[in-house]
């Protein structure tokens, strides 16, 4: 795949990670109107693509996935792959003494992964 093509799969991958976020978001009862927006950016940043892979390989895995098989295929591999780091990432973010509760950041309690 070149440069230009990963670009492009990663550009769909990205608007389909977008949905992904808001559906997801929506449908958990911790995360209030208010912080939509914030778990939003935080579950569609650079930063949280990068601790799985660089972010626009990570991109242009979802964008191809969605190409090949198909919107719901793409929230699949979403929820596999994605989700369970972002679900760790804010419990971790909501234990005593983390600097990111320190600095006015969410967590949300009911994210923790069982």
């Amino acid at each position: 795949m070149t440069e230009e093509e990963k670009r492009n799969q990663a550009w769909i991958g990205d608007a389909v990670l977008a949905l992904y976020a808001r559906k997801w978001i929506l449908q958990q009862a911790a995360i209030g109107p208010k912080e939509r927006a914030e778990g939003f950016i935080r579950m569609t940043s650079n930063k949280f693509l990068s601790a799985i892979g660089e972010p626009t390989a990570m991109e242009a895995e979802i964008g191809q996935v969605y190409e090949n098989d198909g919107l719901e295929a793409a929230f699949t591999h979403i929820e596999e792959k994605f989700v369970p780091l972002f679900k760790k990432q804010q419990a971790k973010a909501k234990q005593p003494g983390s600097y990111r509760t320190k600095k006015g950041r969410k967590a949300y309690p009911s994210l923790r992964q069982s």
